[in-house]
């Protein structure tokens, strides 16, 4: 049982303490292995150095860095503050960041080194030299916040390229842990998981930073997105069981000759966008994987349905998770197929600055996430597509899953995107963009053929094109705005 302490920094290293797994590993990132309790040790004598330059409770402190033992460090040494962490993808650009900036104000910046110049002016602190001076240093307050009190904002990825500052509490960081990671994944102090998603994304920070913390387990950490050899090979070194990634990165393992090797993984996860059915079975029964499916947004926090540990039932988004109410609605009634709603416990509760957009956004405490479902006799939901990535051509409204699906379902394809793209005379035409798994003459013709055969004629895309890759997020979303322009 997590103690009453409702700062989260505060609650988990309490709990690791007294459930007794401080000596027992946390983290592996490269050669080095941090323990439960060096961590939480480290993040209290780390918010002794944030309070010693000025940080105290209620003030935003931007974390722009790679995902390693540090960064946990500093993201708890801010929570223990009282701070509110303001978790920045550091990749992006100069101008994205600048955004990011003037939008949360922070007191402080902990970043990479290579991001000093873009912070200097702004308080900015060494991520890893924050880390060298905690070992010397004594360890801060810790603040005395409520359940409701900010604990951090996470920024929606921005597809559409206005991404909001979404704002979570303290109460959430635990909850992700009960929710998600006890009760649907069942997660356990034995368990090695591998997070491909950075902790920067909603999904990422469940996975490798509330789930090990909460339940005394381990993760291992890379400062990069590792490709599909990677992940094969720290699988193996590390004897990972739980695997976090996306469909577009499962479609890269589904090629890698790597059956030997995945054996000790007792379940992937995959999230961020719709799994295609026909990747679930070739990970299945071609590499011996288990892949829950499950969906959540960054308003969440994480997952709100999912496919769990003993309930998976492969092709849909699996049932509720404990503490989340669904509705699916046809405008304002309730219905079998429509528009997903959703209301629980680690629901957001404001977007920063934006009180407006917030009000508009939370009807009586439900989030519409604009996702197509089917409610289905057992239960579970189908995914049906986004409100907004409805294709319109001639005339006719379609959603381009159903046509990605069944080219993915093609031997020699690793992944592909459809749209609705202009042509010279400003026609609306279906095109299909398709990273192949491996190149192949007359492939084009080929996959036209084959769509052609499953589909109605108004599905069958017009022309195909290969591409080296398809235009994604940071977080590995897929960019429709980008594709329906037919060139990146």
């Amino acid at each position: 049982m997590m103690s009453r302490v409702h700062n989260a920094a505060l609650a988990l290293a309490t709990h690791a303490d007294r459930a007794g797994w401080s000596n027992r590993p946390a983290y592996f990132a490269g050669d080095d292995v941090w323990s439960h309790g060096q961590i939480h040790d480290l993040a209290a004598r780390a918010a002794g150095v944030l309070h010693d330059r000025g940080v105290s409770r209620g003030d935003h402190v931007l974390l722009a860095a790679p995902d390693s033992a540090a960064w946990v460090v500093a993201f708890l040494a801010i929570t223990r503050l009282g701070a509110v962490a303001v978790l920045v993808n550091p990749e992006l650009t100069a101008a994205d960041h600048r955004l990011l900036l003037a939008d949360s104000v922070p007191r402080a910046c902990v970043t990479d080194p290579a991001l000093e110049e873009r912070f200097s002016g702004h308080g900015w602190i060494d991520v890893d030299h924050l880390l060298d001076q905690a070992w010397t240093t004594a360890a801060g307050p810790a603040a005395n916040v409520t359940p409701s009190s900010p604990l951090y904002v996470q920024y929606t990825s921005g597809t559409t390229g206005h991404p909001k500052g979404v704002v979570h509490t303290h109460k959430d960081l635990v909850l992700y842990g009960t929710s998600v990671g006890r009760e649907v994944l069942r997660i356990g102090i034995g368990d090695v998981a591998l997070s491909v998603s950075k902790m920067f994304w909603a999904y990422g920070l469940g996975n490798a930073l509330a789930f090990p913390l909460h339940s005394g387990s381990s993760a291992v950490l890379t400062p990069h997105r590792p490709g599909a050899d990677e992940i094969v090979s720290l699988i193996a070194r590390h004897r990972v069981n739980l695997l976090y990634s996306v469909p577009s990165s499962y479609a890269a393992l589904a090629s890698a000759e790597a059956h030997a090797a995945l054996s000790s993984l007792r379940a992937a996860v995959s999230a961020g966008e719709p799994l295609p059915e026909s990747l679930g079975g070739r990970l299945r029964d071609e590499l011996g994987i288990e892949v829950l499916e499950q969906i959540g947004s960054t308003e969440a926090g994480h997952a709100f349905c999912a496919n769990g540990i003993g309930d998976n039932t492969p092709g849909t988004l699996g049932h509720p998770v404990p503490g989340w109410e669904m509705q699916v609605r046809d405008g304002q009634a309730l219905a079998a197929e429509g528009e997903l709603w959703v209301r629980g416990p680690t629901l957001f509760s404001h977007y920063l600055n934006q009180p407006d957009l917030t009000r508009g956004t939370l009807v009586d405490g439900w989030l519409a996430t604009h996702d197509r479902v089917r409610r289905n006799p057992d239960g579970t939901l189908s995914h049906l597509g986004r409100t907004d990535d409805m294709e319109l051509v001639g005339g006719i409204s379609l959603s381009p899953l159903e046509i990605e699906g069944v080219l993915a379902a093609h031997p020699l394809v690793r992944e592909a995107a459809v749209a609705a793209v202009l042509d010279h005379q400003d026609a609306s035409r279906l095109r299909a963009f398709v990273v192949p798994a491996h190149h192949s003459p007359g492939l084009e013709d080929e996959l036209i053929t084959w769509t052609r055969s499953r589909l109605p004629a108004f599905k069958v895309p017009r022309t195909v094109r290969l591409v080296r890759q398809l235009p994604r997020t940071a977080t590995g979303k897929l960019r429709r705005h980008v594709v329906r322009t037919g060139s990146w």
